[in-house]
């Protein structure tokens, strides 16, 4: 059995028992429910010849595999989380990580035509965001997850909103949602929120590998909606949101 069809496996059978990113509150544990990750993506970066899948034992953690923060951090970064290691058992990490450059390792053109004007890219199928300036060029790409295909408590589809937008709305590291949790009518964190189609936005969270499991909106890790909300994103900012 080769390593793409092992991780393959492994990947459907984690979303199913045990993808869970705890830290402190219910909202971040999944067990319980069914979540698919995208486990031919992740295969498919471990097929790439800049990669190794990397075997994860018991009481590792990112900083006891990669003490130094850059290269955590780049790591964390390729494989779309920012929650404890402790529920992986697989990890993908750049063959010579001492020579990585981050934005070398974006699955995005360093280039494209934004018709003379910024462009934030997300593409829900690799995972990730792509900030292009108004001359086309690649500023800023990370890690991105979506709505998860069905929410069981609304009984509604949670599939983000997929097209051609304009940011319509922003607020900042307060941002909370009016909606979720539905027991309290609102109050979930929402930091550095920016509002693109009707209630969907793209804020700050956790996210935890490949896999969507929002209500909707766009997660990205915290700094980068930080960075995207004060020092990118403008009222009126195109977004294109591709599945």
């Amino acid at each position: 059995m080769t390593l793409r069809v092992l991780i393959v496996i492994f990947l459907v059978i984690q979303s199913v028992c045990s993808w869970a990113a705890t830290e402190s509150t219910n909202e971040y544990l999944i067990g319980g429910q069914q979540f698919i990750p995208d486990a031919e993506y992740g295969a498919t970066l471990c097929d790439n010849p800049r990669y190794i899948c990397k075997k994860v034992h018991a009481r590792q953690s990112w900083k006891s595999l990669f003490p130094k923060k850059e290269q955590r951090e780049l790591v964390m970064r390729l494989n779309r989380t920012n929650v404890a290691l402790r529920y992986r058992s697989f990890i993908i990490v750049p063959k010579e990580l001492a020579k990585a450059n981050y934005m070398q390792l974006s699955p995005f053109p360093q280039h494209r035509d934004t018709d003379g004007h910024r462009l934030l890219y997300v593409d829900l199928g690799v995972f990730a965001f792509a900030a292009y300036n108004k001359h086309g060029s690649l500023m800023f790409w990370g890690p991105a997850a979506g709505g998860k295909p069905w929410c069981e408590d609304t009984k509604d589809s949670c599939s983000t909103a997929t097209g051609d937008f304009h940011v319509f709305k922003i607020k900042g590291e307060d941002c909370q949602s009016g909606t979720y949790p539905m027991e309290t009518k609102g109050g979930a964190p929402m930091p550095y929120c920016m509002y693109y189609h009707k209630g969907f936005a793209i804020h700050g969270s956790t996210l935890s590998g490949f896999i969507n499991r929002s209500r909707g909106c766009v997660r990205l890790f915290d700094d980068d909606a930080k960075w995207l909300n004060q020092q990118f994103v403008q009222l009126g900012t195109e977004v294109i949101v591709s599945q």
